[in-house]
Order: C-alpha cells, then sequence, then structure tokens
C-alpha cells in the first residue's frame, strides 16, 4: 500500500507542479478555460497547486511533520471540487472527468496517509 501511495503522491505532485507552473507562466488569453477568471485568481490557484504538490512529496521524504501531506492533500482535493465546478459550469461536462479522477485520487491519499498516522 505504501508503494502505492507514493506511487499515487508522485504522480499528482508532478501534475500539480506542471500545473500550477503554467498558471504563472502563461499570459492570461492563453489561459482561456469553460468561464473567465482573472489573472490574481489564476495566480492564486496556481500558487496552491505548486504549494500542495510540495505538501505531498517532501514531509514524507524529509520525515518532518508528515501529518501535512493530508492537509495538503486535503487542499487539493478543495481545488479540484472548484475545477470540477467551473468546469460543468462552462458546459463541458466530459471535460470535468479528469479533475474529478484527480480529485479521488487526492482523496484517497488524504484518506490513506490520515490513517497511516493514527497508528
Amino acid at each position: 500500500m505504501n508503494v502505492g501511495l507514493w506511487t499515487i503522491q508522485a504522480l499528482l505532485a508532478a501534475l500539480f507542479l506542471f500545473s500550477g507552473s503554467v498558471k504563472w507562466v502563461l499570459p492570461l488569453d492563453q489561459m482561456s478555460g469553460p468561464v473567465a477568471l482573472p489573472l490574481w485568481f489564476l495566480h492564486f490557484i496556481g500558487t496552491c497547486e505548486i504549494l500542495g504538490a510540495l505538501g505531498l512529496i517532501l514531509p514524507g521524504l524529509l520525515r518532518v511533520r508528515k501529518g501535512l501531506t493530508p492537509l495538503a492533500a486535503c487542499g487539493l482535493v478543495i481545488i479540484m471540487i472548484g475545477a470540477v465546478s467551473v468546469t460543468i459550469m462552462g458546459g463541458a461536462f466530459l471535460t470535468a472527468l479528469l479533475p474529478l479522477a484527480v480529485g479521488i485520487l487526492a482523496a484517497f491519499v488524504a484518506y490513506y496517509r490520515w490513517q497511516q498516522l493514527k497508528r
């Protein structure tokens, strides 16, 4: 189970590092989605995604404050709930399946890492 969790965490961290970095690098006109969002909000979400990605990996890797990993995963679940909502509001129902799947994986990590802390 631990190897599976680490694999999921690494994949999620890579995804969120990429996604968060893109929100800082691309200009606003290239980040048009189903619903127009202001640049400051996209930068905020990008920062949260980068910090969440670091929170998925660094506590376990450095063996410091391991309780931050499930908290980071919960924060990423909240971001994915927002992503699913915005995508559905834009009318792209099938496209909403990707952030839904990512959110479910983040919830899986949050739950099982929290359970490991309780032992």
